[in-house]
């Protein structure tokens, strides 16, 4: 409920406040857990439920922890084990502090019209052109990769992965398609930078 008694649009839609794990979420958990090697850190960007973190700490034994903003999805990711912190993506972290970093954005383009103020609502939304999210990440991730570190992001072809990988280039990343998934209206792929 918000101040004045009115419940907030989560409520009224009668639905999660956190992203919970769906094909999205384990095609990007398949494809990391099988680059990344016993004790190197990672940084799970949006880490929502912590399903990505988790099974690199459980399946790759991996130092993994999260971030995110929803105070509500840090909640969930500490109590499934996941060492979390509130922020927004990597700028709580000092330079060159991860070998990996990882990042499931919300990809969807969304008309401002239909967009709801609310968590769930910013773990959907990409922004008009699916990239809100996306784009920043690009701009700042490098900053927090070690010289030989790697970045992965899962995308959709509703997202223009070659507009993306060029934006990437133009930061200094190179990029590569590690996996792609078909779906009815979209493609998901998840795209590896260094």
């Amino acid at each position: 409920m918000t101040d004045e008694g009115v419940p907030q649009l989560a409520n009224q839609r009668d639905i999660e406040t956190v992203y919970q794990p769906a094909e999205d979420s384990k095609l990007l958990a398949d494809a990391v857990v099988e680059a990344v090697e016993p004790g190197q850190r990672v940084l799970d960007v949006g880490t929502g439920s912590g399903y990505v973190a988790t099974r690199l700490r459980r399946e790759a034994e991996a130092e993994a922890l999260g971030v995110d903003l929803n105070p509500e999805a840090c909640e969930q990711a500490r109590d499934a084990g996941v060492p979390v912190v509130r922020g927004d993506m990597v700028s709580p972290f000092r330079d060159e502090a991860f070998d990996v970093v990882v990042c499931n954005p919300p990809y969807l383009p969304t008309p401002p019209e239909q967009e709801w103020d609310d968590w769930m609502e910013r773990a959907l939304s990409g922004g008009e052109d699916g990239r809100a999210m996306v784009d920043p990440f690009l701009d700042s991730v490098g900053r927090v990769l070690r010289p030989d570190g790697e970045a992965y992001l899962l995308i959709s072809t509703l997202t223009s992965p070659e507009e993306v990988r060029a934006y990437a280039r133009e930061r200094g990343l190179q990029s590569e398609i590690v996996v792609e998934e078909c779906h009815p209206f979209e493609k998901l792929l998840v795209l590896r930078f260094w």
